[in-house]
């Protein structure tokens, strides 16, 4: 099994996670998204996975994109520390939690919206970054709304699921980005408990061997 993937990208952080909870052991394959133009968009990378971006997942003759996908067979093939509740309509809930987080927070902070940003529509650092914080908090906002709803230890009482698997990359996306995260003590409180245990430790993007 082959993980293509880079240190900094939350999509990738999210299947770390998920490969140390479940200690599955996979080739690391670092597919740096800056340097030679981005090396997503090499002719051997797009043939691999055409969307040029990461992560792909390479399991013998199977080739996945999406991390949400990817982390759905890893849970399906690999059943043991479960990401989902058992029960079905527990389990949407987390589907939901986990939506929120990967499709209304996570794109505005994608590398090409932000590339688009600048080269496309001219915008200078500070009019990018007020974008920027601008969706990030409209969703973290209506996300606090629901865990105070939903949380315990974690954003689905007491376990550990998918959709922390998705709040922890995209809090430190938000504090890379330097958003003021203040207003949501409940967010916080949940990724401050993740990041005390050894499997999102070993996830953490600074602890990957392609780190910079």
């Amino acid at each position: 099994m082959k993980l293509y993937g880079y240190w900094r990208s939350s999509a990738a952080y999210r299947v770390r996670i998920a490969l140390n909870l479940k200690n599955i052991e996979v080739e690391s394959i670092p597919v740096h998204l800056v340097k030679n133009g981005g090396e997503q968009h090499s002719l051997e990378y797009e043939n691999l996975n055409p969307t040029h971006l990461v992560p792909t997942l390479v399991d013998g003759d199977l080739v996945l994109n999406q991390s949400l996908a990817i982390i759905e067979y890893l849970d399906n093939k690999f059943p043991v520390t479960p990401l989902y509740p058992n029960n079905y309509a527990e389990k949407a809930i987390v589907q939901g939690l986990t939506l929120d987080i990967a499709c209304e927070i996570h794109p505005v902070n994608n590398l090409r919206v932000q590339q688009y940003l600048v080269n496309e529509l001219n915008c200078d650092e500070p009019a990018k970054l007020q974008w920027s914080h601008y969706w990030m908090g409209k969703g973290f906002t209506a996300l606090e709304k629901k865990l105070a709803k939903t949380a315990g230890l974690y954003c689905f009482g007491d376990i550990v699921t998918m959709a922390d698997l998705c709040l922890v990359p995209q809090v430190y996306n938000a504090n890379r980005f330097k958003l003021d995260m203040t207003s949501f003590p409940l967010i916080n409180s949940i990724v401050e408990r993740c990041n005390q245990l050894p499997a999102f430790i070993k996830s953490l993007p600074e602890n990957q061997a392609d780190a910079l």
